[in-house]
């Protein structure tokens, strides 16, 4: 029979927000860094773009925009000195950050093989899980080389159990140790959250000792395996909101774009996490 261990709740660098987990708020709206002081999550196109940026009044982090830019292209059209020039015109203006996401290459099958799903198109790369891997762990070295001081962080890429441990041995064998981190971003895994599968890769990527970053976690996810992220980032908030009428007193069609809709949705999912410490198997199985 398996003995069960006891994980510790994840910790961040910094005080995090709750329980050991901080909540990044996820907008493309960049000039809520001015407005608000709870922890934002703004992809690195919405900052390049401005010909203003505003100083932070408190906590964000900074994603590479992987997903739109392989769903839309297949392949990187930013170069990592381009991303890297992006990333030191946002900490100078804005401020510093907590940590940037790399251009790590997502597994999700529509990212690979193309596509449809809703009304995005993907055109696929092409290319196999181990490749994406590859790709993922150079540009993680490439970008550390370049910008040591940037606060870069790796992130760990498959579809299986297996595939992240692969990914994870691959960052080792080029001497990168993932458990002295800050952070370590797992993606890929925002369609699995809530299901065995997705409790699984988190379950085994924290028994790996890694403080965890889960990108696009829902309240589902949250609830389940919220306890073993470091910290996570989500813009489920205004999904909610797009199909639920607008907040009394707001007089725009709905709350999809709206910073109180947006915090109030942030504090009922952090009211929703559970604050004990959870009992796990080591097989990755909940108890």
């Amino acid at each position: 029979m398996t003995q069960p261990i006891t994980l510790p709740r994840a910790l961040s660098a910094g005080a995090p927000a709750r329980g050991g987990m901080r909540f990044y708020l996820t907008t493309h709206k960049r000039h809520w860094v001015k407005l608000t002081d709870v922890p934002l999550f703004l992809k690195s196109e919405h900052f390049t773009a401005a010909a203003k940026l505003y100083p932070a009044r408190g906590r964000y982090a900074v994603d590479s925009g992987g997903f739109s830019e392989l769903q839309r292209h297949g392949r990187w059209t930013r170069s990592p000195r381009q991303y890297v020039d992006d990333l030191r015109r946002i900490w100078e203006h804005v401020g510093p950050y907590d940590w940037a996401a790399g251009q790590d290459w997502m597994c999700e099958d529509l990212i690979i093989h193309g596509g449809t799903a809703g009304p995005l198109t993907f055109v696929g790369t092409k290319l196999s899980v181990p490749e994406h891997q590859r790709r993922t762990v150079h540009n993680f070295l490439d970008l550390r080389s370049l910008a040591p001081a940037l606060r870069i962080i790796p992130t760990l890429q498959g579809r299986t159990v297996d595939e992240y441990h692969a990914c994870a041995d691959l960052y080792e064998s080029y001497g990168v140790d993932l458990r002295r981190e800050p952070t370590v971003g797992l993606g890929s895994v925002c369609r699995l959250q809530s299901t065995k599968q997705g409790a699984a890769i988190v379950t085994a990527m924290a028994v790996r000792g890694y403080r965890l970053h889960g990108f696009g976690f829902k309240i589902l996810g949250l609830e389940r395996v919220g306890h073993l992220l470091a910290s996570a980032d989500s813009a489920a908030w205004s999904t909610h909101a797009r199909w639920r009428p607008p907040l009394p007193g707001h007089t725009h069609k709905n709350c999809a774009n709206c910073i109180d809709y947006a915090l109030n949705w942030r504090r009922r999912v952090l009211d929703a996490i559970p604050t004990h410490r959870q009992t796990l198997l080591t097989d990755g199985s909940a108890a």
